[in-house]
């Protein structure tokens, strides 16, 4: 029998209270309640985590990114850069994984953040290869020889012939 079973069966049928449970099974009296109510263990997951250190520079965060737009790829801000400004030049006090939290979700908020797009190369049996010419030293006879050839790879099975 898992504990939180145990708890609610020692409460509900033996009718022992939340301190004599709490003593038996080695967990707080708020966590033998839970068990009570019924409420399932482990953390509840947020829906949003507030942001209170950052709270007062999202603008500033905020106007950066939307100053990106214009920017070529390359000299947008990365997540690191924005945290490195906001300590240098507003004296940011917070920590880096929150502001790379923060700038996630205001990229996708502000429509930043571009879809990975793929495509599909499923080449068609008998119509791609991939073709290349060479030569190469061999030993004939032995005599030295040097011979041309012609290399071709099927991009459908991967196949390859050598003439």
């Amino acid at each position: 029998m898992d504990e939180y079973e145990f708890i609610r069966v020692g409460h509900r049928v033996y009718g022992k209270s939340i301190s004599e449970l709490a003593r038996i099974t080695g967990h707080s009296r708020n966590t033998v309640k839970k068990a009570i109510r019924g409420e399932p263990w482990g953390y509840k997951e947020r829906k949003h985590q507030p942001f209170p250190v950052l709270g007062p520079y999202m603008g500033i965060v905020d106007k950066w990114l939307e100053g990106d737009r214009t920017q070529p790829k390359k000299q947008r801000h990365s997540a690191r850069r924005i945290y490195n400004r906001l300590v240098e030049e507003h004296g940011f006090r917070g920590s880096e994984s929150t502001v790379r939290r923060y700038v996630r979700m205001a990229k996708i908020k502000l429509g930043l953040e571009e879809p990975k797009v793929f495509v599909p190369c499923d080449p068609e049996a008998g119509v791609e290869a991939e073709v290349d010419w060479g030569s190469a030293t061999a030993i004939i006879a032995g005599e030295k020889v040097r011979l041309k050839f012609f290399c071709m790879r099927s991009k459908y099975s991967g196949k390859h012939f050598v003439r």
